[in-house]
């Protein structure tokens, strides 16, 4: 959509486009290695227990020795787009 290399400035691009200037010079920043390597085991995880939201994820890593608070748990998950199935509705009516 944004071209850096066309006669137009960015700023004019962004104003004919109608998106913020912000967005246009943001550069997204890549994980740190050892939110990298946390995301790897709740992908394990989750694999293992689907019904496992943030609290039993983070004690569950807790458990494994690795110290994470529920916050910063829940948001690993958001950013990975994992989420507890619940198990109720998977029950036969």
């Amino acid at each position: 959509m944004i071209d850096r290399d066309h006669e137009l400035s960015l700023v004019r691009q962004a104003k004919v486009l109608n998106i913020s200037r912000g967005s246009v010079y943001y550069m997204p920043r890549p994980g740190s290695p050892g939110d990298l390597a946390i995301m790897r085991m709740i992908d394990e995880l989750h694999l293992e227990r689907p019904f496992a939201g943030s609290l039993i994820m983070r004690d569950f890593l807790n458990r494994a020795g690795i110290s994470i608070g529920r916050r910063h748990m829940a948001t690993l998950m958001k950013r990975m787009g994992i989420a507890a199935r619940d198990v109720m509705d998977e029950l036969p009516l």
